[in-house]
């Protein structure tokens, strides 16, 4: 096949794109510039796509003897990723920008990109498995090395995206093995830090970044029952599930420390109570997807995952009237609005949906 393995620079998407040349494959090497900050440079392990990567994704396809290319995403990356994550937390939401990026921008714009000029499918790093499924098809399922598994975020893949994708390390059994096998290939990017944290805001300080973008306005801080209880410098500081930085005035009655519980963006308020009532015993959402065939009834049994690392909890999942609602055998914690949700059967990755409404498990007035 003609493959366009896409390469950030790490040593994952190296050995990803090496392993398509061992299978045989016509590989061309891109890297996707998703920043116009000319003199960006990476900081350790913090952000992703900088100058430096770029570099380092080269030297690592002159190294496998195959073409390179820098295609500028910058702009589609600014409108799809960074606006949505501004304006979602404008709404007192808290959105998940590595699974935009992958929803809007390396599997849609640069896979119908790599389609138009004729490849056949696009190669990533992502540890995670696909298996054809009894009908033909093919399904998502986790990485043979829990600890790496990366199917949570791909979970806004559909079938058409996944006909067109290869995922070479997702039978690797651990991450030690692929900088192994990067540094018998030469690869210089064997012992490079893993990134972390939000790739365009590098220091990792988000509320300082969505301050400057929001603009910080004083309001209320408030209890359950609605008393004002302190005070906050701007609400999209603030989190479901946060603890850190709040000014609160009023002690609670039982002397027990106070959490976020909701974020009105309206109001300009914040809700806080007890780190009891962020156990959430029923989500639901109206944006969906399916990833590969869709599930074979509207009432069914899976597992629900609301974070990249978090444990999958059993639960019941019902569609009806354009939404979909999943019901944990036991109580999620500290769920906000703007989370996504991914349904499992098993390893296999059924779809996902973005959190639109929470229903605590303990009543306002307990």
């Amino acid at each position: 096949m003609r493959v366009l393995a896409a390469m950030s620079g790490g040593v994952d998407s190296a050995v990803a794109a090496a392993r398509a040349v061992d299978a045989g494959h016509d590989v061309v090497g891109v890297h996707l510039a998703l920043s116009r900050a000319g003199g960006t440079l990476r900081a350790g392990s913090r952000g992703c796509c900088t100058v430096e990567d770029a570099m380092d994704a080269r030297r690592a396809a002159d190294r496998l003897g195959i073409p390179f290319y820098v295609w500028d995403f910058s702009e589609r990356f600014r409108d799809d990723v960074i606006e949505d994550f501004v304006t979602e937390y404008s709404a007192g939401r808290t959105p998940n920008p590595c699974m935009r990026c992958n929803e809007r921008i390396k599997f849609a714009a640069v896979l119908e990109k790599a389609l138009d000029l004729g490849f056949d499918a696009v190669c990533t790093g992502h540890y995670a498995i696909l298996r054809e499924s009894a009908t033909g098809g093919l399904e998502l399922h986790r990485a043979s090395d829990a600890a790496k598994d990366q199917s949570y975020v791909l979970g806004v893949l559909t079938a058409e995206q996944l006909a067109h994708t290869l995922f070479p390390l997702g039978e690797t059994p651990s991450k030690a093995l692929v900088r192994a096998e990067a540094e018998a290939r030469g690869l210089t990017v064997a012992q490079k830090p893993d990134s972390h944290d939000i790739c365009f805001i590098p220091d990792g300080d988000t509320r300082g970044w969505l301050a400057e973008r929001v603009g910080a306005e004083r309001g209320d801080v408030l209890d359950r029952s609605g008393a004002v209880v302190g005070s906050h410098e701007g609400a999209h500081a603030f989190t479901v599930g946060q603890r850190r930085g709040l000014a609160l005035g009023v002690p609670a009655s039982d002397g027990k420390p106070r959490f976020v519980l909701e974020v009105r963006p309206v109001s300009n308020t914040v809700v806080v109570g007890p780190k009891e009532a962020l156990a959430t015993a029923e989500i639901a959402g109206e944006r969906f997807t399916w990833t590969g065939e869709a599930p074979p009834a509207s009432d069914f049994a899976c597992h629900v995952q609301i974070r990249a690392h978090a444990e999958p909890v059993p639960a019941h999942a019902m569609l009806g009237d354009g939404w979909v609602t999943v019901t944990p055998e036991t109580p999620l914690d500290g769920v906000a609005p703007g989370q996504t949700a991914v349904l499992y059967d098993g390893t296999r990755v059924l779809g996902q949906f973005t959190i639109d409404r929470t229903v605590s498990a303990v009543a306002v007035g307990a």
